[in-house]
């Protein structure tokens, strides 16, 4: 489909709706006037920069999704934000966690005590969780994403860029509201609905919610949905210089949450002491608990307990609730616009999860409150200025078990954290055409990291004929919630020490890891940019920016805690309207440079046992080009394109590990050398991974009139080329290219009260590879994939 989309339009670039110009034709295109002269791309209102503005007249790097385009593309989560946007790659790390990555930056390590490369923003207030990210995308206004640190506006932790998720507000003096429901294979099921009234002339509510559900794409069940959620905001305009809205929001997320399936191995020939790849033959359908998949997986070899693998444990579920209260008071000072976002946000997670092959099962309560407050000048002179302060409380407190069968991971952590910032940015208008703009952020941060790592490794001592481990008879770990659970024949050892298990040859070891520490840092960041009007509707711009992500900390021994990372990132870019605002040619070119990078995996620790922790292991150049087309070349037809270019490379890239207690080498793709019981890695010169060199969204979309009523008829897709989908570099773990293709029918009257839409989406049923974890205790890889194809109607009301 993708083809035969290349050759009818070889303009059919990028997604309709899925930038901010593309957003825009849909709704220029059915409301145009008869007049083919009158046909006009409208304009997009942003508030990115903390002022409203046009995104065309926004100097910055930002791609913008309407409300309506998430409805259309059937976003419901965070993870759909990928097809729309072709910088971002958003994925599921197990569980309830989400990692970001947006051109190559990211980070796949997302815990209570570890931070996002990329801030997450609801509703103007950032969310230091990513698994809060969930149950938000309904009855929005747009989402926002932009790219590059914003080392000056934003609250933290924004070194690969940041995604604002703006609801709809309420409406004074207007009652109104809309209901959709969807229906398709999988039994998938989506309801969403908003009711906007009036309260009196100077008050009105909103009060919205949704409901998304499905069958799991695979055959177990797992990668499915459960979630519900509801939000409620009030709106007071007391006087004309004075504006509160208060809103408040909860959402539960259920089900059994992301599965995967198994790949292959990685056999390990101990005379050779090299590894050797073999194919599971399984389909990427066939989940980790499908009875095909158990038999499969009691093959494998946990080479540190000298056997085989037992079957996974099937009791996974996620039963995580989200809510908050926030606020959003305006008030006109007569020298400018002060607002002030107070907030506070709890979540309660409760997951068991077996994507990496093994269970996970996290125990999880956090607590955030912040404020923010900034003033929006009027302009004196030749100045406009946002000047702001910032603070941000989070308490964290988590319970983890990471059950391995051959290893256990129990880690009990309280995890806080302070943040202070102060901000300006400063706009100098030298001329009608010509704006210097430069901008300061000085942040300090405060953490303060209590926990502890109990680790419990059976270990075989003794060896075949071939030297390999030899215990077949010991029995493996069961998932519990606290090592006292353990029973015999388990004699749990003191900390630092084995005790032997009856007589299968195998010791069972009691590593202790604690970490009571704290790292403070006060941190200076900044913006340097321009800008020059070049024609009515043409601008040109170039910046200069330096965000930075905190440091923090990891339970294994000898990576308690990291470094801040820093990015730099260099823009320049050139935003036009043409032929009479039939065509907008959007140019962008950018190169960052990202140093004492933080990488979050799972490895072996200073005192060889395997762990899961985050390292400052070198730094990387990412440059590239970004072009953005739309274009309306008659009345009822739209074509757009969003192209990216991406060219990563890792300039250092070297980390060290000692040997592990089952004497394989690191199972990775880079370069490995062994000297005095520590092997040395170097993975310099690779591309980052979730990087891929090309991203190309292409769509075309027409509408056909007759009479009172309307058919548009759309198709867009998606290529992206090959890359690696995790930092092992395994030659595995690199996807293909791949398009996706979508596509839908809708018919509607003119007056737009209702709609009826029939949708598919991956039309070519390709379950595309997102993220390929490794089950280090039996060397298998697993792969996390993209939903197949699904299809189904979808019909709405307005009033």
């Amino acid at each position: 489909m993708a083809r035969l989309l290349l050759s009818a339009s070889a303009l059919a670039l990028a997604a309709t709706g899925q930038v901010a110009s593309a957003q825009t034709n849909q709704s220029t295109t059915s409301s145009a006037q008869s007049s083919d002269s009158a046909v006009g791309i409208s304009e997009i209102v942003v508030t990115a920069q903390r002022r409203e503005e046009s995104a065309q007249r926004a100097g910055i790097p930002i791609d913008v999704v309407s409300g309506d385009e998430l409805t259309r593309q059937g976003v419901n989560e965070a993870e759909d934000l990928s097809k729309l946007v072709p910088a971002l790659n958003v994925q599921s790390a197990g569980g309830a966690n989400l990692t970001f990555f947006l051109r190559g930056v990211g980070n796949f390590t997302v815990n209570g005590y570890s931070d996002p490369a990329l801030a997450f923003n609801y509703d103007g207030v950032y969310l230091a969780r990513p698994t809060s990210a969930s149950g938000v995308f309904y009855d929005l206004a747009r989402v926002e994403v932009l790219k590059g640190p914003q080392g000056t506006l934003y609250g933290r932790n924004a070194t690969a860029g940041a995604i604002n998720v703006i609801p709809q507000a309420p409406k004074l003096g207007d009652l109104s509201g809309y209901m959709t429901a969807s229906y398709g294979n999988y039994d998938a099921l989506t309801l969403e609905a908003a009711l906007n009234a009036p309260l009196s002339e100077n008050a009105a509510v909103r009060v919205s919610g949704n409901l998304a559900q499905h069958d799991g794409y695979l055959s177990d069940g797992t990668s499915d949905q459960r979630g519900r959620a509801a939000r409620v905001q009030l709106l007071v305009e007391p006087s004309a210089d004075l504006r509160i809205r208060v809103a408040a929001d909860y959402s539960h997320d259920g089900g059994k949450g992301t599965g995967s399936s198994y790949a292959g191995r990685y056999a390990f020939n101990y005379q050779a002491g090299q590894y050797a790849f073999v194919p599971s033959g399984l389909d990427r359908s066939v989940g980790l608990f499908d009875p095909e998949a158990q038999a499969y997986r009691q093959s494998l070899f946990l080479g540190v307990s000298g056997r085989t693998a037992a079957p996974l444990d099937q009791n996974v579920y996620l039963d995580n609730a989200f809510y908050g209260i926030n606020a959003e008071i305006s008030y006109d000072t007569g020298i400018g616009t002060l607002t002030v976002i107070p907030a506070w946000r709890r979540s309660k997670l409760d997951t068991r999860f077996g994507n990496p092959a093994f269970i996970g099962w996290n125990q999880e309560t956090d607590n955030q409150h912040s404020i923010e407050a900034r003033l929006t000048g009027d302009r004196v002179g030749m100045f406009d200025y946002v000047v702001g302060a910032y603070y941000f409380d989070e308490k964290v407190k988590g319970n983890y078990t990471f059950a391995q069968q051959a290893l256990n991971a129990y880690q009990d952590f309280d995890s806080k954290t302070r943040s202070l910032a102060a901000f300006g940015r400063v706009t100098a208008h030298l001329t009608d055409k010509f704006r210097f703009i430069g901008g300061l952020r000085y942040t300090d941060d405060h953490k303060r990291f209590d926990g502890q790592a109990d680790v419990f490794v059976i270990v075989c001592t003794a060896r075949n004929a071939f030297g390999a481990p030899d215990c077949p008879t010991v029995p493996l770990l069961p998932v519990t919630d606290s090592f006292t659970e353990l029973q015999p024949p388990y004699i749990i050892p003191p900390a630092n020490q084995a005790r032997p298990i009856g007589a299968t040859g195998a010791i069972l070891t009691h590593p202790v890891t604690p970490v009571n520490s704290a790292l403070n840092s006060g941190q200076l960041t900044w913006r340097a940019g321009i800008e020059y009007d070049v024609g009515p509707q043409s601008l040109f711009y170039a910046s200069a920016e330096r965000g930075y992500r905190s440091g923090g900390f990891s339970l294994s021994a000898g990576y308690e805690t990291y470094r801040p990372e820093y990015l730099t990132a260099y823009t320049i870019g050139l935003k036009n309207r043409l032929l009479n605002n039939r065509l907008q040619l959007n140019i962008e070119g950018f190169w960052w440079d990202y140093k004492d990078q933080q990488i979050g995996r799972i490895g072996v620790d200073a005192r060889g046992n395997q762990g899961q922790f985050s390292q400052n292991i070198g730094q990387s150049r990412i440059r590239g080009a970004e072009v953005d087309v739309a274009f309306l070349p008659v009345r009822n037809t739209s074509l757009s394109a969003d192209i990216q270019y991406l060219d990563t490379r890792y300039k250092s890239f070297v980390y060290r590990e000692p040997v592990g207690p089952s004497g394989q080498p690191p199972l990775t793709g880079c370069a490995t050398s062994l000297a005095s019981g520590e092997y040395t890695i170097d993975c310099s010169g690779f591309p980052a991974f979730n990087a891929p060199k090309w991203t190309i969204n292409l769509a075309a979309q027409q509408t056909i009139e007759f009479g009172d009523y309307r058919v548009v008829a759309g198709v867009d897709t998606q290529y992206r080329s090959s890359r690696y989908v995790q930092a092992d570099f395994l030659p595995q773990e690199r996807a293909p290219g791949n398009w996706m293709t979508n596509a839908q029918l809708s018919i509607s009257p003119q007056t737009e009260a209702w709609e009826i839409v029939a949708f598919v989406r991956n039309i070519e049923n390709d379950r595309i590879l997102l993220n390929t974890p490794v089950y280090s205790a039996a060397s298998s890889l697993q792969e996390i994939t993209s939903a197949p194809r699904t299809y189904g109607l979808r019909a709405g009301i307005k009033f």
